[in-house]
């Protein structure tokens, strides 16, 4: 994010490169630093002439070289954006005869996603001589809920822990759906409030009651009642909630705890820095190490990638996914 931020300081600065190359697994902010160079370099009156947008499936590399030298008519520079340049993946190292020799007044803008230059080839080394090379790394669900706070910061609104949650286990790490949803909820609420699990529900159709959040939770207290409530929950809208995804967060919830149980110092910074979890959570862990054992953790986790694999499909074709959830919940619970 830091990276973004500096990226748009320069280019307001005036420190414009010849080239953008823009890769990697997430595709978010591929997306914004493109669109932020289409809509600031050039004024809307420039872009009429100077600015064009062209698609990797429909052309080649030499259409895109041929573009990126023509020079811009009236303005000081002419833009060439290259979305989804990933079907150019075979050809993409033709690309190097115009990065030794970038047309000075062209800004060329590639969008490569989902895969990434080789650094030990020349085009690598060519465009980050000349221009700017910006990987765009998948985030890990455990840092997903940090980056909506920073998002929801920049605009002036808070998140609590537990929205922050339900909407990395709703959404999974897709930056754009969550960024999505952030921008509904930034129409709908004022700015400066604190977004809550009831705001969630209300406005995006998340059960602040009924999620994997609450399950895990349940389970990690031993609240038998509570728990079976939920899986019931889930068994009853099994679309809004696949077991593939609950025996996932389960799964990393238990691994997490094993991990706990081998931890020499407990407190509460020391297990969250070494979890990697928000401090907010941390008690869950604690509670839970109460009522699960290390050997016991052990079982539940084994018992977890069985069920994995049933959830998939193997060896329990005919067993609907909400009798497997329950079943689950027995064998954890007992």
């Amino acid at each position: 994010m830091d990276e973004v931020k500096q990226l748009v300081t320069d280019i307001n600065n005036g420190n414009i490169k010849p080239i953008y190359f823009l890769m990697g697994e997430e595709p978010y902010y591929i997306d914004k630093i493109s669109d932020f160079i289409e809509n600031t370099i050039l004024s809307e009156e420039e872009r009429g002439f100077n600015q064009m947008v062209l698609y990797g499936r429909d052309v080649t590399i030499e259409d895109i070289i041929g573009n990126a030298k023509r020079y811009p008519m009236m303005a000081e520079h002419q833009v060439v954006i290259v979305k989804e340049a990933q079907d150019l993946s075979r050809t993409i190292e033709k690309l190097m005869s115009y990065a030794e020799n970038p047309q000075p007044t062209t800004v060329l803008v590639i969008n490569y996603k989902y895969k990434k230059l080789d650094k030990r080839k020349s085009l690598y080394k060519a465009i980050n001589k000349v221009g700017v090379i910006y990987e765009s790394k998948k985030l890990y669900e455990n840092q997903v809920a940090d980056w909506i706070r920073r998002v929801l910061s920049s605009k002036k609104y808070t998140i609590s822990p537990k929205a922050a949650q339900m909407l990395v286990e709703f959404l999974g790490t897709d930056l754009s759906k969550i960024n999505n949803e952030l921008e509904k909820l930034q129409i709908i609420l004022p700015e400066g409030i604190q977004i809550t699990p009831e705001h969630i529900e209300e406005n995006i159709g998340i059960s602040k009651d009924y999620n994997n959040f609450e399950l895990r939770k349940a389970i990690g207290e031993k609240d038998s009642l509570k728990a079976y409530k939920i899986v019931n929950y889930f068994a009853e809208n099994p679309k809004d909630n696949p077991m593939v995804v609950t025996v996932s967060l389960l799964f990393n919830f238990f691994s997490q705890l094993l991990h706990f149980h081998g931890l020499n110092d407990k407190s509460p910074r020391s297990v969250a820095s070494a979890l990697k979890i928000n401090p907010y959570f941390v008690n869950e862990y604690i509670t839970a190490a109460r009522y699960y054992p290390m050997r016991k953790v052990s079982a539940v986790v084994s018992t977890l990638r069985e069920f994995d694999v049933k959830s998939k499909g193997v060896g329990a074709n005919s067993v609907p996914q909400g009798d497997l959830l329950k079943e689950l919940l027995v064998r954890i619970l007992n």
